[in-house]
């Protein structure tokens, strides 16, 4: 996925990366809407924000368990 940022910075992250977009079909993901705050998916129950993108964070609602 690539957004376009207002200040002409171009970011792109794997889909995989939000696996609610990587399983929605083309239809739901062109079916996003800008928020305050990044993206939005009605349709999918999916925020991204771009303070997210930025600093390369992945989907923050299916972390893997990891050991200490």
């Amino acid at each position: 996925m690539f957004v376009d940022l207002s200040d002409g910075r171009q970011l792109g992250v794997p889909l995989a990366w939000f696996p609610r977009l990587l399983h929605a079909t083309p239809e739901q993901r062109a079916a996003v809407w800008l928020s305050p705050a990044g993206l939005h998916w009605d349709e999918i129950d999916e925020d991204i924000s771009v303070e997210g993108l930025i600093a390369g964070r992945g989907d923050m609602t299916h972390r893997p368990n990891t050991a200490a």
